[in-house]
């Protein structure tokens, strides 16, 4: 990868790798959220994906997650104006789109992947699983975003 990438290439001319490296491994974008129909104000649950894997903060199935969870969204650079409202506040890849700069916590920053856990950023410990939750019931699991 090219030497702090992030801060000097768009996201559209990031190779493949590049891309997938600005994921800070935080998880939030693997728990379910609630949009409200009138306002469009979302709020994040403690409710994981079935495949997300609490100790790692990482997709348990990440390559084949589409063909297990078809609601999946696929991150691209081409999709970031759809969907970067609903992505964590501190999200790299939102951070990016916005013209932001990434946190401190950053593995690319910092050089460790655990500043993210370190800094209280991830939702590693604090999740439940979707399957032990029934969907009617995921509005008693909102919580703030981890770090913000």
């Amino acid at each position: 990868m090219r030497e702090r990438f992030w801060e000097r290439v768009q996201p559209t001319r990031m190779t493949p790798e590049e891309w997938e490296a600005l994921c800070d491994g935080c998880g939030k974008c693997c728990l379910n959220k609630l949009e409200d129909d009138e306002t469009g104000e979302v709020a994040l649950t403690r409710v994981a994906c079935r495949l997300l894997d609490d100790e790692t903060c990482r997709c348990g199935q990440y390559a084949i997650r589409k063909t297990l969870v078809p609601e999946c969204i696929r991150l691209t650079p081409q999709t970031m104006g759809d969907v970067a409202y609903f992505m964590p506040e501190t999200c790299a890849y939102r951070l990016l789109h916005e013209g932001k700069p990434l946190k401190w916590w950053h593995p690319l920053v910092s050089g460790d992947p655990e500043t993210v856990h370190q800094a209280g950023v991830s939702v590693r410990g604090i999740t439940v699983p979707e399957f032990e939750v029934p969907e009617e019931d995921w509005e008693d699991f909102i919580i703030e975003e981890p770090g913000t």
